[in-house]
């Protein structure tokens, strides 16, 4: 199958990948290598609250690459820090339509975390559950000025990432 083949597969067209996200201990530490060693641009440091940790974006050509420091001991992203290390979170695809995504997922039978949109740090966004990703954790952003965006109150004219 060829790349292109691939993007369109079954008549349904997909977006870039958004980001990567990778769980760490210390984002001041990780940020260091990133940045230092590795020389890419951090475009955004928020602590997100809902979810109890802070985050921070750096930019990798089209795409991104999310760190991700758990502020709260008894949550899910502390628990997988806790039990397998630092390293690879999830992976995030963009979508031109994240609820009508994900109507079509679980009518296919896929185990959705979220099962319509919410609020994320760039845009609506939801999981799918590793059990149904072959043991990764998927998620799905709505591409910037979609139907979720004015649902969940978002600016009706955002820039995109």
């Amino acid at each position: 199958m060829t790349t292109e083949q691939a993007f369109h597969s079954g008549g349904r067209r997909r977006g870039r990948v958004h980001h990567v996200a990778v769980v760490v201990r210390s984002l001041e530490d990780a940020l260091g290598f990133y940045r230092e060693r590795l020389g890419l641009d951090l475009e955004l440091v928020l602590p997100i609250e809902s979810d109890a940790v802070r985050i921070a974006f750096l930019g990798v050509g089209e795409s991104r690459i999310e760190l991700v420091e758990p502020t709260d001991d008894t949550t899910g992203v502390a628990r997988f820090l806790a039990g397998r290390g630092e390293g690879f979170h999830h992976v995030c695809l963009e979508v031109a339509d994240l609820a009508a995504e994900l109507a079509r997922l679980a009518g296919e039978g896929v185990e959705l975390i979220d099962a319509a949109p919410r609020r994320g740090a760039e845009g609506p966004v939801a999981f799918i559950h590793p059990r149904s990703g072959h043991g990764v954790l998927v998620e799905l952003i709505e591409a910037p000025g979609g139907p979720a965006w004015s649902d969940l109150g978002y600016d009706a004219n955002p820039s995109p990432s």
